[in-house]
């Protein structure tokens, strides 16, 4: 795609197997600078030495998104590497049983405040806070682009998943937002939602029958690939989608069409 050769690209949430990872290895295929970040250090080196083995050039850095000086750090961080932030993506997410596990065999009535906060504190305040320090940086480069990850499922209302779903849905309100704040001065904001991708904790987690029956929902002859959204942030970060700016783009196999 046109315009990612050596532009520089933070990738808040990337460990192996998982969404952010696969678009670290997307951007670095098209010339970008990567910035691998995850709560994990370990993880994140991880990915930046895959990406290294493979010819491009990665470093890793370990962020806590609940914690706005950690996300600062991300950025001061990248600035000190590569000279400054031309994307952002903010992809990271609380996954562990006590956060999403918790949320998920939960109502609003029965769900722990502390899980709502948590959940709130990364996926939105987190993304805040990335977009607060990022986007001065792209500013002064003169533009740039950040991308959140929104999600399908807040399209259709469950029973279940109250925080995820509020503070996923919060994200398309500050997408646009920051893409108002930004576009004058060059900096796009968009989001992309993802439906059921297959990532490397999925798999871990979601039983064959109920893969079965999830693709069986959607006017797709498959469940997503980490790659898919990859792909689709590559886009949304290229000159190739230079006139998109506030939007939210679904990649989710038609899920939500019906």
């Amino acid at each position: 795609m046109r315009g990612l050769d050596g532009k520089i690209s933070v990738i808040a949430g990337a460990a192996p197997g998982n969404i952010g990872a696969s678009t670290a290895h997307r951007l670095s295929s098209e010339g970008a600078h990567i910035v691998v970040a995850d709560l994990s250090q370990t993880a994140a080196e991880a990915v930046a030495e895959e990406i290294r083995a493979n010819g491009g050039k990665a470093v890793a850095t370990s962020v806590d998104l609940s914690v706005e000086e950690s996300v600062r750090d991300m950025v001061e961080f990248a600035k000190e590497e590569f000279g400054g932030v031309d994307h952002l993506f903010n992809v990271a997410a609380d996954l562990s049983p006590g956060t999403i596990g918790l949320d998920s065999t939960n109502d609003i009535l029965s769900l722990p405040v502390e899980v709502w906060k948590r959940t709130i504190d990364v996926t939105l305040t987190g993304y805040m806070y990335g977009i607060r320090y990022a986007m001065p940086v792209m500013f002064e480069r003169g533009g740039g682009a950040i991308v959140n990850t929104m999600s399908a499922a807040v399209w259709k209302a469950e029973a279940i998943r109250a925080a995820y779903a509020s503070a996923k849905l919060g994200v398309e309100a500050l997408t646009r937002h920051a893409a108002k704040v930004g576009g004058r001065r060059g900096v796009r904001c968009n989001a992309v939602a993802p439906g059921t991708v297959l990532t490397e904790a999925l798999l871990r987690t979601l039983p064959e029958e109920n893969r079965m029956e999830q693709a069986a929902q959607i006017p797709s002859t498959r469940l997503g690939k980490p790659e898919d959204i990859a792909a689709a942030v590559a886009f949304l970060f290229s000159e190739d989608g230079e006139w998109i700016n506030g939007q939210t783009l679904a990649v989710d196999g038609g899920f939500t069409m019906h």
